[in-house]
């Protein structure tokens, strides 16, 4: 991963906005996808030479008042605009180890309380830590020791359950983009985008573009289940704290509802036969 990730964003967000999106008439061949660097300077207000420096690195302490300036020329949001603060002004960063991620044993132990709703616990790069059988049942993706990306992109039998697969895994791609932020030393995100990268070209595809988002606290979730057909479940997240960045999923049908019919028989099922790994 290259250092200059100010540069690197920049230019990713660049080439995804088209210039009649902010009101600039393209005439002639472009070399370029997307803005060229002049024209998102004069959006932005600063010079062409300025922002070519910026983007190529050679200036490494850019104003907040210019960055929250080259963000409303890009068209960045809220959550895109932090991102790029915190690259170009990171924290300290200490040197990581590949440490296993643990999860409380209270948090464990009121998984396994919750037999009648699916939940589970996932750690900072998307790896599922714990999982009640519920959870398990509902999708192999819930298995503890899971990396969700990683199934969501390359287990075919993820794809047969969730036919939006490819826009879980834009969604999933940006979450994790968002947590890693400016810290490229992490062996364990290091390893995993290695991997990806040369497993999927969907994968490359999307983590060039630098897509940012948060955890979405809550949404929708839609399965095609293979035992109880399909269902339709609302999701929350819970930020752990004290937990390090470990979110909380939890699912619930609407009360009286065929997903809760469904959601009801499955743990059924997964009582008499619990799922094993």
């Amino acid at each position: 991963m290259t250092e200059n990730l100010v540069g690197e964003y920049l230019r990713a967000r660049r080439e995804q906005v088209r210039p009649d999106d902010v009101g600039i008439t393209a005439t002639g061949s472009r070399r370029v996808p997307g803005l060229r660097r002049d024209e998102l300077a004069m959006l932005a207000g600063i010079s062409s030479e300025y922002y070519t420096r910026l983007e190529q690195g050679r200036d490494r302490h850019p104003s907040a008042q210019v960055l929250d300036a080259v963000a409303r020329a890009l068209g960045l949001d809220a959550a895109s605009t932090s991102h790029l603060h915190d690259l170009a002004d990171p924290a300290p960063r200490r040197r990581r180890t590949s440490r296993t991620e643990r999860v409380r044993p209270s948090v464990a132990q009121l998984l396994a309380a919750w037999d009648r709703t699916p939940a589970f616990v996932q750690g900072r790069h998307l790896d599922v830590l714990a999982a009640n059988p519920l959870a398990v049942a509902l999708s192999p993706l819930f298995h503890p020791g899971t990396n969700l990306l990683r199934s969501v992109l390359l287990d075919p039998d993820a794809h047969q359950l969730d036919p939006a697969w490819e826009a879980t895994a834009a969604q999933l791609v940006a979450v994790l983009r968002s947590a890693a932020g400016p810290d490229v030393d992490d062996p364990h995100l290091t390893e995993l985008v290695g991997e990806l990268s040369v497993r999927s070209e969907l994968f490359r595809r999307l983590w060039a573009r630098h897509d940012v988002r948060r955890h979405p606290g809550g949404g929708v979730y839609r399965v095609a289940h293979p035992q109880v057909g399909d269902l339709e479940l609302r999701y929350d997240k819970f930020t752990l704290a004290d937990a390090g960045d470990q979110v909380l999923v939890v699912y619930q049908a609407e009360p009286g509802s065929r997903s809760a019919e469904a959601l009801t028989l499955l743990a059924s099922l997964s009582a008499v036969s619990p799922t094993r790994r």
